[in-house]
């Protein structure tokens, strides 16, 4: 038995970092710290299971890479973004502490005045939280459409 009776979802849509960062060349930054420790090279993949990660060009905002994933999105669902009821910012990174990362994706897709916006931030959790606060408000009949994104940058987090 379904909780949801009036949603679903409609379209998705992505847009991955044009570079490039394997576990490998991160593992050549650390190796003096693997060295020291007696670590093999290959303990990072092993580990996480993860062999490259994708980074944006430097000083990309997090609210760009969101909109980017939310434009395509938007063309791939063929509406129109006046359309839009609210959208959710569901991203660790965000452009600043202040105002709301989700005004300036709000912005960048010309979204509606009155669209509603929320940043949520809960880790890997975010995206999967944002989903079901929109599924809600759509079941409850607060919004007809609404629009879930993220965007990380984790230059900042790999460069350190």
């Amino acid at each position: 038995m379904s909780i949801y009776n009036n949603v679903c979802l409609h379209t998705y849509g992505y847009e991955l970092p044009p570079h490039v960062l394997s576990s490998d060349d991160i593992e050549q930054r650390l190796a003096s710290v693997y060295e020291r420790l007696k670590l093999p090279l290959g303990r990072l993949e092993m580990m996480s299971g993860i062999s490259e990660r994708r980074l944006w060009e430097p000083g990309t905002r997090p609210s760009k890479a969101a909109a980017r994933a939310g434009k395509k999105t938007i063309e791939k669902a063929e509406i129109d973004p006046q359309e839009i009821q609210c959208l959710f910012f569901t991203s660790v990174s965000r452009d600043m502490m202040e105002p709301a990362t989700a005004s300036f994706v709000h912005h960048f897709l010309g979204l509606p005045a009155d669209c509603l916006i929320f940043d949520i931030s809960n880790a890997c959790l975010g995206f999967l939280d944002g989903m079901v606060m929109l599924a809600n408000m759509i079941e409850l009949g607060q919004v007809d459409n609404g629009l879930v994104v993220s965007g990380e940058t984790a230059e900042e987090l790999i460069n350190s």
